[in-house]
């Protein structure tokens, strides 16, 4: 008997079967991961498990016996070969599996230096999955030089790992400044602060040409023709959503699998959610790379492949933990015309409007500014930028 086959054993995919059984489906599931591991959390392999605070066991999201219990087939260490969509069945290491109803939850995959470039260098690291982070483990834990390619969240929070750690690091970033795709410019100022103010070297506007070395990294050439000694070497220079088995089969994409309002991709049988797929949004489409937009889009569609008919809309939150600072932002703040800055460290906010509508709010170690402004911008709510700007105002008061 066929049912529904989920391809991708991460947040989003665990998420979606989670609340397929909680939800009332009683047909058979089947949670399919490329990974030898089951589900587990991604964000503290590059915070607490990266700097051995986190014991293995504790960044799996379920126990092994969960899994028996809900009636939910995982189908480890084996990527999805093929999508046959004529006669509903996938391709799993040379087994064709049916299903009714399928869903893509396959996540994101970091990008790489090329060869040429010296991505195949002994002591080049990425930082996406746990194998990687098993691998980078010790190597920085005997590196005295550390150059972090990509000044994103990953390159900044793998940054303050090894600056903890001791070494000696250096950051370069390719664009204009840190930051430039996920956070403001007042954010990122804040954030170049707390970095520079722990010892790393931030450069911005400076390119990577390649890494220096015949087996293992000794440095790195930058664009311009310097030369800078490393023994270790992170790459974040970003991600991009796995859609290929997607594209293999025909279905539409766009910067992610396409998927309608309800998560729906051009294939009616075939839905897809989290980190993966591109869905409407305020007249474009938008695709979220997050741990809330897994988890959240991953209830949302599976309730709709039960019926619910609801279009997923969601208010975008994201954080990073780097040293003792947690940087927290609600909403987006593309578009803004106006910031009103709140506080100052170690407790700092920007607020974003657009005229007289507040877009976002991003915090550097001010909690209750962020759930204020989160809970504001989820009530679609907009407060008085004098008010926000006032150090006398009580933000709770802005609730009621």
């Amino acid at each position: 008997m066929s049912g529904i086959v989920v391809i991708g054993a991460g947040q989003a995919g665990l998420s979606l079967c989670t609340t397929l059984r909680a939800e009332g489906f009683g047909g058979p599931l089947t949670l399919i991961g490329a990974e030898p591991y089951p589900p587990y959390q991604r964000p503290p392999l590059s915070k607490g498990y990266l700097l051995g605070e986190m014991a293995r066991e504790r960044l799996f999201l379920r126990p092994a016996e969960w899994y028996a219990e809900h009636e939910i087939e995982l189908r480890l260490g084996a990527a999805v070969e093929a999508i046959d969509r004529d006669r509903r069945r996938v391709t799993v290491a040379g087994e064709a599996i049916a299903y009714e109803t399928l869903a893509l939850t396959t996540g994101l995959a970091a990008r790489t230096l090329p060869a040429e470039m010296g991505g195949d260098l002994d002591g080049a690291h990425v930082v996406r999955t746990l194998a990687d982070i098993d691998a980078l483990a010790p190597a920085l834990r005997r590196a005295c030089r550390v150059l972090v390619v990509g000044g994103g969240y990953i390159g900044l929070e793998a940054a303050s790992v090894a600056r903890k750690i001791g070494a000696n690091v250096t950051v370069i970033e390719s664009g204009p400044r840190i930051l430039g795709r996920v956070a403001s410019e007042r954010t990122a100022a804040v954030m170049r602060t707390i970095h520079r103010d722990r010892g790393v070297t931030i450069r911005e506007g400076v390119g990577l040409a390649r890494l220096i070395g015949e087996a293992h990294v000794v440095g790195a050439e930058l664009d311009g023709g310097e030369e800078i000694a490393a023994d270790l070497a992170i790459v974040g220079i970003g991600v991009d959503p796995r859609c290929a088995i997607a594209e293999a089969a025909g279905l539409a994409t766009d910067n992610g699998v396409a998927v309608d309002a309800l998560g729906r991709t051009s294939d009616p049988r075939i839905w897809a959610a989290g980190d993966c797929a591109s869905f409407p949004w305020r007249g474009g489409r938008l695709r979220l790379e997050s741990v809330q937009n897994a988890i959240d889009m991953g209830n949302a569609v599976a309730r709709n492949m039960l019926g619910a008919g609801l279009p997923y809309a969601p208010v975008p939150w994201f954080w990073s933990d780097q040293y003792e600072v947690k940087m927290q932002i609600a909403g987006l703040s593309a578009g803004h015309d106006r910031v009103v800055t709140r506080g100052q460290l170690p407790a700092v906010s920007h607020w974003y409007y657009r005229g007289d509508h507040l877009l976002a709010v991003d915090s550097i170690g001010d909690a209750k500014a962020y759930m204020v402004g989160k809970r504001l911008l989820e009530a679609g709510r907009s407060p008085d930028p004098a008010a926000i700007a006032d150090p006398d105002t009580n933000l709770k008061t802005l609730l009621a």
